[in-house]
This record gives structure tokens, sequence and C-alpha cells, in this order.
């Protein structure tokens, strides 16, 4: 079983950058895809990013590639968004989630305009 941890959220203007980090416990992290998801106030969780467990293949949503990146360190067991050129509907608590089905405690973001 894999326990997430997910950090690095804030306040940030709009056009800044964050890099959001989710830690996870676990010798079998390294088996398993990760992802990011996010909820605005008011609205459905809705897919942000993926990484296979090797980190080889990734996919983005429409509504943020090209300013977020995901990637992972399987050697220290985080996985990042590092995310450029944010904007206020970038607003949302950002959750990582293992294939595993494990899901960590979320960490808000926010951008002002």
């Amino acid at each position: 079983q894999v326990q997430l941890v997910e950090s690095g959220g804030g306040l940030v203007q709009a056009g800044g950058s964050l890099r959001l980090s989710c830690a996870a416990s676990g010798r079998t992290f390294i088996r398993y895809g990760m992802a990011w998801y996010r909820q605005a106030p008011g609205k459905d969780r809705e897919f942000v990013a993926s990484i296979s467990w090797d980190g080889r293949v990734t996919n983005h949503a429409d509504s943020v590639s090209g300013r977020f990146t995901i990637y992972r360190d399987n050697a220290k067991n985080t996985v990042y968004l590092q995310m450029n050129s944010l904007k206020p509907d970038d607003t949302a608590i950002y959750y990582c989630r293992s294939d595993s089905g494990e899901w960590g405690q979320g960490t808000q973001v926010t951008v002002s305009s």
C-alpha cells in the first residue's frame, strides 16, 4: 500500500510558477503510474496529468498542456508537477493519485489575477 502526501501549494499571481510534490511511502511506489488531479470549488475533480512507473510516458490535459509538466524521481519516491504560466482558472485543490488506488490529502493552489 502507498501513502501519499502533497506539498508545494500556495498563493501566486497570474503568470507565476509553483512546483507541487507528492511524496510516497512504501517500497512499492516504483511499481505504479501516478497522476495529478484537481478540484475547483463547485466543480468535479478533473484529470491534470499522469506518468508511467518509469517516467517514460506522460499525458497532460489539454487545459494545462505546454504549461504544466509531470515528472518523477523514483529514488526519492516523489512525483512532481511543475506549473508555469499559472492562470486564475488553475485555482483548485491538487491531489496526487497512485494507480494502486490511493489518494493524497490535497494541496491548495490559489492564483490571483
